[in-house]
């Protein structure tokens, strides 16, 4: 039997072999890629037996995903995904000075899958589809988990800002709220939206229009404490002895997912008797 160590980075492996009795047999730094698993390839084949079976050899490592994984898999090697918490309490079951290396991570683990592997569990081989279903499933959960952590950040600037929103919008990320939200993004101007826009936005969401839009610009028009718009003065100098500009500067402190930043830039000469008299 042959214990593989295997501490992975996003471009390189450290590795360590061991043989059933714990002694180290080899220790590498391998890079991420096929040449990386070739490598691996050779280290494992110089130390197996000519007629030992790929099963023989056991490979623990703190993750079941990528390529990697999967080549090693294919290989017939028997893979073990370690949770990181384990091998963290592994290495204080052994050691108390807290030191941490990535050639000693590796060293961990390969002790792990010597001593402890009855308890550990197997990657199993996964078909090309089930692979695909698997991808997409985690891209799934992120883009949800991402769409809440947005809401979450809208929620608490229309809570300082524009607590009217919330009030008029139970679901901050239903198309029609959004759309909404983008046409009037502060108190005066959604105050302003009349039935027949919010009935088209709720339209276009396919929601019930007429009841709900009335709701809708009741709270809207509900009066509450207002934010207001931050302005940034400016001067601008042109030279040449002519008078300079002063610029305004608003910016609304409610930012809407998806949508520009909108400034309002008012432009305005300078008298310099003004400044003089000031």
């Amino acid at each position: 039997m042959l214990l593989v160590g295997d501490d992975w980075a996003e471009d390189h492996h450290d590795v360590e072999l061991q043989n059933e009795a714990g002694r180290r047999l080899a220790r590498a730094r391998l890079p991420e890629g096929v040449a990386g698993v070739a490598r691996l390839h050779e280290l494992i084949g110089e130390h197996l037996a000519a007629d030992a079976d790929p099963g023989q050899v056991a490979v623990g490592i703190e993750t079941d995903r990528g390529g990697w994984v999967q080549a090693l898999i294919a290989a017939g090697y028997t893979v073990y995904a370690i949770n990181p918490r384990q091998v963290a309490r592994y290495r204080e079951r052994h050691g108390t000075s807290g030191a941490k290396s990535d050639a000693g991570d590796a060293h961990t683990l390969a002790d792990m899958v010597r001593t402890d592997r009855h308890q550990l569990r197997a990657v199993a081989g996964d078909s090309a589809q089930a692979q695909a279903v698997k991808v997409v499933a985690r891209a799934h959960q992120t883009l949800i988990w991402e769409r809440h952590r947005h809401m979450l950040r809208l929620r608490t600037a229309l809570r300082e800002f524009f607590p009217a929103a919330l009030e008029a919008f139970a679901d901050l990320t239903a198309p029609d709220a959004l759309e909404l939200l983008a046409r009037a993004p502060d108190p005066v101007s959604a105050a302003r939206l009349s039935r027949p826009q919010i009935s088209a936005a709720l339209k276009r969401a396919r929601r019930q229009a007429e009841d709900k839009a009335a709701a809708i610009q009741g709270a809207l028009r509900t009066v509450h404490l207002e934010g207001k718009p931050v302005e940034r003065r400016a001067k601008v100098f042109r030279g040449n002895d002519r008078p300079p500009y002063e610029l305004s500067i608003w910016l609304s402190p409610i930012p809407i997912p998806g949508q520009e930043i909108h400034l309002l830039v008012r432009v305005e000469e300078v008298d310099p008797r003004r400044d003089q008299e000031r």
